[in-house]
């Protein structure tokens, strides 16, 4: 890929007998905001020190703008870097704070000012440049440490969760602010993260990470709507998606569910049907899959709520608008309906998680 910022190309990682990375392959376009979104225990943090320089991979390559970088130091990748943790010197002011990278690099007063002028006013920290990190809240921290990753000046920024245990209305304000500078920059942000909200909030292309390799890679809108393995459908998306085992016959997927014609060829077996919370509908509707629900629990989310539906051999998730007063009358009553239009049930191969087909038709 040509035009890639940043390409990684085979990638593996082991800790003894233990396989972390199987040859992960990715590239990311010039200009992209790409995450890569991932639950716990998949490999990302092994991910960002490797592309780092901070680990030796066991074998592939790291190339940055074409250039193979596997075997450089991590100072000279050219790539910047933006951490879980504040990690600001506690000594130094916020405006020398932002400099020390770039003084590691002899940058020179003037180009020091530069940046810490361009960086402070896209993140709206200039009158806190006098500050000490004490004097600061969390918030401000968290713009102060964006800000000196930032400041190096390079075409490829790596950003490691950066708000990850922020609360709900400042990690809002700050994924504006990431927006924005990704945009007013023109460079390309790599973001990663196990919030699959903040996946979907922030990337261009998005990229799933699941059981040590990308299994999913693509415009966000089409790897969400389009799930080509179970990871997708599991990790993207809040509340998870609705999960439902059963097996594949003669193009026929069975559970003690429903059972339902699909379009796979080619495969027979144990098998999984996935269903967004989002097309689990109130009501009934011709040529679509119709349950009996009992409901068991309802969350109030603010602006939605997520019900938990007692349906035949298991339980489903299925969200509204707080607002929507006929759908919250029937999530009360006593009898309540839902369906699922056909189109929307993915199945897929149980065994290696890859998508197999959609629902098409009733039995």
């Amino acid at each position: 890929m040509t035009n890639s910022s940043l390409e990684i190309r085979e990638l593996s990682k082991s800790y003894g007998s233990k396989p972390i990375l199987s040859k992960l392959s990715f590239a990311i376009p010039s200009d992209d905001f790409a995450v890569i979104c991932g639950k716990p225990g998949n490999g990302k943090s092994v991910l960002v020190r490797l592309i780092m320089g901070l680990e030796e991979a066991d074998s592939g390559k790291v190339l940055v703008r074409g250039e193979d970088v596997t075997n450089s130091e991590p100072g000279s990748r050219n790539i910047g870097y933006i951490p879980q943790t504040f990690a600001l010197v506690p000594h130094f002011s916020v405006q020398k704070n932002i400099e020390y990278p770039l003084e590691l690099l002899n940058a020179s007063k003037e180009e020091k000012a530069e940046a810490v002028e361009r960086v402070a006013e896209l993140l709206k920290i200039t009158d806190l440049l006098a500050k000490k990190p004490e004097q600061l809240s969390g918030g401000q921290k968290q713009r102060v440490a964006i800000a000196r990753g930032l400041a190096k000046p390079t075409d490829v920024y790596l950003l490691d969760d950066p708000l990850v245990g922020l609360d709900f209305k400042l990690r809002e304000r700050l994924i504006d602010d990431l927006r924005v500078s990704q945009e007013k920059l023109g460079v390309t942000f790599l973001y990663v993260t196990s919030d699959s909200l903040e996946a979907l909030q922030l990337a261009k292309t998005v990229l799933v990470l699941a059981n040590g390799t990308i299994v999913q890679q693509g415009p966000l809108a089409d790897v969400y709507d389009n799930p080509t393995n179970i990871s997708t459908l599991d990790t993207l998306g809040f509340p998870e998606a609705n999960l439902i085992s059963g097996e594949v016959k003669n193009s026929v997927f069975e559970s003690s569910t429903f059972s339902i014609k699909t379009n796979i060829k080619g495969y027979s077996g144990p098998a999984v049907a996935g269903i967004r919370p989002e097309s689990v509908l109130l009501g009934k509707s011709p040529d679509a899959v119709v349950l009996k629900a009992q409901v068991t629990l309802m969350e109030n989310l603010g602006s939605e709520i997520v019900s938990y539906l007692k349906v035949p051999g298991t339980m489903l998730k299925l969200v509204v608008s707080r607002t929507d007063n006929e759908a919250i009358k029937a999530l009360n009553s006593n009898e309540l309906s839902i369906f699922m239009k056909l189109p929307s049930i993915k199945i897929f191969n149980k065994q290696s998680g890859q998508w197999v087909g959609n629902g098409v038709s009733l039995v």
